[in-house]
């Protein structure tokens, strides 16, 4: 028995499970039109120094860097050589001091997943 309280009709209720059901399968937004996205951080955003990630050399700097990689960086990007990782950087238009600092990296070297890269990029925290 219905008690009336819903705040959505059960049509309503499916429709919507039915606009969220490309997003929650695929992990990235699934609308043709791009005014519906969140606008991605640019390079000129002023830095953030509040809050549990803080500057550079901050104890929190690994976080802030694994952050910082996982705004541009997939799952599908890895396993992968620096190299490699700052070409597809370069292609998504990330910071170019992430592009640069991924660049510098041991090109030989192979990262296996965002907390491997993170942690070189920190200095081995």
């Amino acid at each position: 028995m219905q008690r009336g309280s819903d705040r959505l009709s059960v049509h309503r209720d499916d429709e919507m499970k039915h606009e969220l059901k490309g997003l929650l399968r695929s992990g990235h937004p699934t609308r043709a039109e791009e005014w519906h996205d969140p606008e991605p951080a640019a390079d000129d955003d002023p830095e953030v120094w509040s809050g549990p990630v803080g500057g550079l050399g901050s104890p929190a700097s690994l976080e802030r860097v694994r952050a910082e990689l996982t705004r541009t960086v997939s799952r599908g990007s890895f396993p992968a050589t620096a190299r490699d990782l700052a070409r597809m950087l370069r292609r998504k238009n990330a910071p170019g001091g992430l592009v640069d600092a991924v660049a510098q990296l041991p090109p030989s070297a192979r990262y296996e997943n965002v907390q491997q890269l993170a942690q070189a990029l920190a200095g081995g925290e």
